[in-house]
């Protein structure tokens, strides 16, 4: 991003910048680059580089919710690097994506309120200097991307978005966070719903798609959320008919009281719903979340028009501001 001195070194220590080849990503590949370090006034030796990715994870506590800046994979690039006086030393590194990393970007626009970025640390005469942070713009799967569009053209419109700390229910997860994106539902499902939250969990096989629906109460009935989720291959699921999937779903949550609608197998198949009463998270219960900024109704043109107009910059900024509060995975 840009050259950072570093301090233990003193004046006219070496100074470092890492240098992305592209801010953009996608789960499951690589993001390459160089960590550039400039030589200062007298050698100086570095004993580990070492890059880490990192996004803002909310954890609840009571009726309380903190969030902080969480790291959550860390790899070693190089060890024992020397820096001679006056000389340019460039580390190239690839660093993988993982298949579970928050969604920041849809439809060319930031996902507000969501972040990742990549983070160098110099471990200097074994005390770490962490540095600078570098935003990556980390874009849907395809697969992902065919559930978004269908979200779009059913006429949601995007509330908010945040990363949560805990687990899934029925759900394989290597990461201790998992992303919600929270809607508000179509028109004809607004009076018996309030908002429907999507998570995406994937894996190099296979797509988790987890809904969790907030029920109004009314006269003759309570409120209450119901949960449901899919699973399919990468491949399947860009063939699903996911409009009339989602569609079909909150129908049946709309129509039936207490009923939790959960399914699962591939909606192409024409899989058929069955019911339970359990509750969808074994670490998260239903909470109150806040707003997200305002932003128009959603486009039938698909996963463009859910976030559309929003600037990278004003979230990058005000999320990692906020000091380091929970790490996951750090050693």
């Amino acid at each position: 991003m840009f050259k950072r001195m570093l301090s233990a070194f003193g004046v006219g220590g070496p100074s470092v910048d890492t240098v992305l080849d592209s801010p953009h990503a996608v789960p499951g590949q690589l993001v390459t680059g160089q960590v550039r370090i400039q030589g200062g006034s007298a050698d100086a030796e570095i004993g580990q580089v070492v890059l880490s990715l990192v996004t803002r994870v909310e954890v609840e506590h009571g009726d309380h919710e903190f969030g902080g800046v969480s790291e959550f994979f860390r790899t070693v690039v190089q060890q024992g690097v020397r820096v001679p006086a006056g000389q340019l030393v460039a580390i190239p590194f690839q660093l993988p994506i993982p298949w579970e990393t928050p969604i920041t970007a849809v439809g060319g626009g930031q996902l507000p309120g969501m972040t990742v970025g990549v983070r160098t640390e110099l471990v200097i005469a074994g005390a770490p200097d962490k540095g600078d942070l570098d935003p990556i713009q980390v874009h849907p799967l395809p697969s992902q991307d065919a559930v978004l569009n269908a979200f779009g053209q059913l006429g949601f419109s995007f509330r908010s978005a945040d990363v949560e700390a805990g687990r899934l229910h029925g759900v394989p997860q290597e990461l201790g966070f998992y992303q919600e994106i929270e809607f508000f539902p179509p028109a004809q499902f607004a009076g018996s719903v309030s908002q429907v939250e999507l998570t995406f969990v994937a894996n190099p096989h296979e797509l988790y798609v987890i809904l969790e629906a907030d029920k109004r109460g009314g006269m003759f009935s309570s409120g209450g959320d119901a949960f449901g989720h899919f699973r399919v291959s990468h491949q399947e699921a860009q063939g699903t008919d996911w409009a009339s999937a989602v569609n079909g779903w909150l129908a049946q949550v709309a129509q039936r009281g207490h009923a939790t609608p959960a399914f699962g197998g591939n909606p192409a198949f024409g899989h058929q719903p069955g019911y339970g009463g359990h509750h969808g998270y074994d670490h998260h219960g239903h909470h109150g979340h806040r707003s997200g900024p305002g932003i128009g109704g959603v486009v039938a043109a698909g996963a463009a028009g859910v976030v559309g107009g929003m600037v990278l910059g004003e979230v990058v900024d005000e999320v990692f501001d906020e000091g380091e509060d929970f790490a996951f995975g750090e050693e």
